[in-house]
């Protein structure tokens, strides 16, 4: 169990360092701002994809809501 809260609680603040640094910069954590996610050519047709955390702007303030 020691382990799993090791790796949970890392696992937690890195994902608190990465919104809190996107805040600053005004971006969306989940697609870093580019308004879209890239998904691998082996296994999708379309690369591309509106990033539905901040619904394709790359704002933080629309991921927010």
């Amino acid at each position: 169990m020691g382990l799993f809260n090791a790796i949970s609680n890392w696992s937690n603040g890195r994902y608190e360092k990465r919104v809190s640094k996107m805040q600053e910069q005004g971006h969306c954590p989940d697609c870093g701002g580019r308004g879209v996610q890239i998904l691998p050519y082996e296994h999708y047709y379309n690369s591309a994809y509106h990033c539905p955390g901040c619904n394709g702007s790359g704002q933080f303030e629309d991921w927010m809501r």
